[in-house]
């Protein structure tokens, strides 16, 4: 009985700190992520809209954003970033984790997958910062949802970063606000071999790992090559 009772009190604790006890790797979480977008991305009316999605500097994706249960509010979630090359195509991804955040991360479940749109060279600076919180660091909107973003509000198409969240197959754009994103030294480690930074990944010419070939691919399918 003692022995349940401890194994009990690690299991909560894991929760209440927002960990991910779970087995999980790297590689993945990259093929969830590239089922995200996929998904996304091929809703008919309800996805992002493709044109913002080509104007997008970087976008990160977080799938099964995790909700702890032993503490309101609480949130955790592992996922990557990719940013524009000079080129026009996609970097390779960063991995970064996210914590905390609004009940916009919850929209009637409890593991959510979440996508930002990162608009501008502003955005990236301070994604790529040591630790970005989300509202706090730079202006956010929630992101519309069809074909075309014509119908957006100037608000929006002015945000540095728009958001969006889907649970239960329900997708639309939300307020993330007070989430916090940081580098997820780690994750980058099993990736790239080291604890390379964030910043030199996406801004280097750091080569695309195999694992995240599929990620890569998707996200050229989904938005036009800038050269």
């Amino acid at each position: 009985m003692q022995k349940l009772a401890k194994l009990a009190g690690v299991g909560i604790a894991c929760l209440t700190a927002g960990i991910l006890c779970a087995a999980d790797n790297t590689a993945e979480r990259l093929k969830q992520s590239a089922a995200v977008l996929t998904e996304v991305m091929g809703a008919p009316d309800k996805g992002i809209p493709q044109d913002l999605l080509e104007k997008s500097q970087c976008v990160v994706i977080v799938p099964g954003l995790k909700k702890a249960a032993f503490i309101v509010g609480g949130k955790y979630g592992k996922g990557f970033v990719s940013c524009r090359r000079d080129s026009g195509g996609w970097s390779a991804p960063a991995a970064v984790k996210v914590e905390g955040g609004s009940v916009g991360f919850q929209i009637g479940g409890s593991e959510t997958d979440a996508i930002l749109l990162v608009m501008n060279k502003g955005g990236i600076d301070k994604l790529l910062s040591s630790k970005f919180t989300v509202g706090a660091d730079a202006s956010v909107a929630a992101g519309p949802v069809g074909r075309s973003s014509q119908a957006a509000t100037d608000a929006k198409l002015n945000a540095e970063i728009l958001t969006y969240s889907r649970s239960r197959g329900v997708f639309a754009g939300v307020s993330l606000d007070g989430a916090t994103l940081r580098p997820d030294d780690d994750a980058n480690a099993e990736l790239y071999g080291s604890k390379v930074k964030n910043r030199d990944i996406v801004m280097g010419n750091t080569e695309v790992p195999a694992p995240a070939t599929e990620l890569i691919a998707t996200l050229s399918k989904y938005s036009a090559h800038r050269g």
